[in-house]
């Protein structure tokens, strides 16, 4: 699939479906001036054709009950297929890893894991470490503040706006942290 595969309108459907995936059938053809029904078919061709993967609700967890987000860089020993695919497997089958990314860099793997406390992260990063996935060492970082959570990807460019303007000032009452602390496992 290729950028070519999708038009103008398919970019908008999913871009108004990203800000608000229970909006209805009616108010999304009206908003891309499309009649019902051809708004429906587009928006399940896209869906047949894998743009559009799933539709979920953002929760709040932290608000539900008290939990520990750890933002997890992973490094690897070597770097052979066969370990990464073995990684991803225990990954897809550890509740408390959230997300998991690959990625190039200074280490392999960017992960985020959701934990009751301290000791459930301990006991998720020794499976990690001792798994024999040749995983070398686990920096994790826990999460403070989230200043700005995924809302979806930008699929229609808008102008730019002025770089000198600061997207968010920060109130007197908050202290400016300089540095976060890391916990390295190996």
């Amino acid at each position: 699939m290729t950028q070519k595969d999708i038009d103008r309108i398919d970019r908008k459907i999913m871009d108004l479906l990203q800000q608000d995936a229970r909006v209805t059938n009616q108010a999304l053809a009206d908003r891309v001036a499309l009649s019902p029904s051809a708004c429906l078919r587009r928006v399940r061709d896209l869906e047949d054709r894998g743009f559009i993967k799933a539709y979920r609700a953002q929760i709040a967890v932290d608000k539900i009950q008290n939990v520990l987000i750890v933002m997890a860089q992973v490094s690897f020993e070597r770097h052979t297929l066969s370990d990464f695919g073995s990684f991803d497997d225990c990954i897809a089958g550890l509740p408390e890893i959230v997300e998991s990314c690959r990625v190039s860099g200074l280490y392999d793997y960017m992960l985020r894991a959701v934990v009751d406390d301290m000791q459930e992260w301990k006991r998720v990063m020794l499976i990690l470490l001792n798994g024999g996935y040749g995983v070398e060492k686990i920096v994790s970082h826990f999460l403070m503040d989230e200043m700005k959570s995924f809302s979806g990807y930008q699929l229609i460019k808008e102008p730019a706006r002025d770089a000198k303007k600061p997207a968010r000032v920060r109130e007197a009452s908050e202290p400016a942290i300089e540095h976060a602390p890391q916990i390295t496992a190996r």
